[in-house]
């Protein structure tokens, strides 16, 4: 069989992503505090683009038919075809003909980069604990040797080098090294520079003044016995009530396992909700809340300017303006639209959970991105990017919007119960249990099979843990 390079002719269809519905997308997936910083950053690209006073009258409504007609179509330079600016952004026809998402963001993962981002400076942990280090040492080596120790601590706030690793690293004893440790282990937050979580609870007792406690000995003697719950065996050697061990454990219990977050841990996310759902006279309203997004509108002084070079025959001004019309006029449509289909979106959710918003998460309803899409006309993709990173306030509090997606439960009467609200009742029963004879993960299938709920004892396990509930055994109280 003979191989041979050549060439031939061939036509076909695929799919071609234009920048102008790249953008589409992103601004549809874009929460609402991200994209008041895009359109500044689009206000700023733009001269054709500009916000409307909320106090003064916009008297041409965004009326785009008074627009110049030039401005309708554009030329792509990839596909040869007329793109007519006032055509509906047809998103689910790229999802229907096999467009997938996750290519997509892995392809144009530099869109993000074409909008500034202005960092906000932050001490670091590092830099609070190398400021504590600075103040408590003067010697030069211990100060190089606390900067390392400092550098090598993970985000638990533990220690990862060994410390004749440390010593060798600076030709000097471990004896040394151990004291700069020390030092550290001083620093704030309590339990910081720790070894172990046994040495971290330790440090946190000691700093609480509690170094020779009964919560100490525990901590430092019977730490296996106490990480298994087993109170009655540390009563025995301590010669103590195991009520009184189980008093102490809850203090210890008190303390923070992982010291370090506090220091190293990410900064507290505020969250904007994109959403508003009201309850008005029975009814829910939902709308967006996105009273700081820039109303835009084409501005009016480049449209006269526009209107000049034509009549003046200025051909490149004439082109740089239609060039720039027709991306404010793109813009603005996909703004628009985007709001139309958040909104869309939210209410289909808010009609499918109704009963979540009267009763509360034991309520919810199990709920598929597919169900939504195929009801409002969508492709199951647009739901998805719709409600990626956006969170709606609700009457019940504030949620992501995909919380109001899970899988479902068989019951006797036929209907289905919703994953989330099945954690919610098994987080009930054992909130109601007798803490001094805790129900295993068994009885309480045999609970929910009595309330009509099929479920296996694995699963109930793994919901258990899931909701960080530990199992029976280690949950009895005396």
């Amino acid at each position: 069989m003979e191989m041979k390079f050549g060439l031939r002719q061939q036509m076909s269809q695929r799919l071609v992503m234009t920048p102008k519905l790249q953008q589409a997308l992103k601004l549809l997936q874009v929460p609402t505090l991200e994209l008041e910083q895009i359109l500044k950053q689009e206000m700023m690209a733009n001269p054709m683009l500009e916000e409307i006073d909320p106090l003064e009258d916009d008297e041409e409504g965004q009326d785009l038919e008074n627009e110049p007609k030039e401005a309708d179509a554009s030329t792509n330079s990839e596909n040869g075809e007329e793109e007519t600016g006032k055509e509906e952004i047809d998103w689910d026809e790229y999802f229907n003909d096999g467009f997938s998402g996750a290519v997509y963001e892995q392809e144009h993962e530099d869109l993000d980069d074409r909008y500034e981002r202005v960092a906000v400076a932050q001490e670091s942990g590092v830099d609070k604990l190398t400021t504590q280090l600075h103040l408590g040492v003067d010697d030069g080596l211990d100060a190089l040797i606390g900067e390392y120790i400092i550098g090598s601590l993970n985000s638990d706030g533990f220690l990862t080098v060994e410390l004749s690793s440390i010593a060798r690293e600076f030709d000097t004893s471990i004896a040394r090294v151990e004291g700069v440790l020390a030092i550290i282990q001083n620093f704030d937050p309590p339990g910081i520079g720790a070894r172990n979580l046994r040495e971290a609870l330790l440090l946190q007792l000691d700093a609480m003044g509690q170094k020779n406690s009964q919560a100490a000995t525990i901590v430092r003697d019977h730490f296996d016995a106490l990480k298994n719950r087993k109170f009655g065996e540390i009563a025995k050697e301590m010669k103590v009530s195991a009520n009184k061990v189980q008093e102490i454990a809850q203090e210890i219990g008190q303390l923070d396992p992982r010291p370090g977050l506090s220091t190293f841990g990410d900064d507290a996310k505020y969250v904007v909700p994109d959403l508003i759902v009201d309850k008005v006279e029975g009814e829910y309203i939902v709308y967006l809340n996105d009273a700081n997004i820039p109303r835009l509108r084409v501005s009016r002084a480049y449209r006269d300017e526009l209107t000049r070079s034509k009549e003046e025959g200025d051909k490149e001004t004439s082109e740089f303006i239609l060039g720039k019309l027709n991306s404010a006029r793109w813009l603005i449509q996909t703004i628009e639209q985007r709001r139309r289909t958040i909104v869309k979106v939210m209410q289909c959710i808010v009609e499918e959970q109704r009963d979540f918003f009267e009763k509360g998460q034991v309520a919810l309803k199990p709920l598929t991105l597919q169900q939504v899409a195929t009801r409002i006309g969508m492709h199951e993709s647009t739901v998805s990017r719709v409600t990626t990173n956006k969170y709606v306030q609700t009457p019940r509090g504030v949620f992501e919007l995909k919380y109001f997606f899970s899988s479902s439960l068989d019951t006797d009467d036929g209907e289905n119960m919703s994953s989330k609200a099945a954690k919610t009742r098994i987080s009930e029963i054992i909130d109601n249990e007798d803490k001094r004879r805790p129900l295993s993960d068994q009885k309480i299938v045999d609970i929910l099979k009595g309330e009509g709920l099929n479920i296996a004892r694995r699963t109930v396990a793994k919901y258990r843990e899931q909701l960080h509930i530990l199992p029976a055994r280690m949950r009895k109280t005396y």
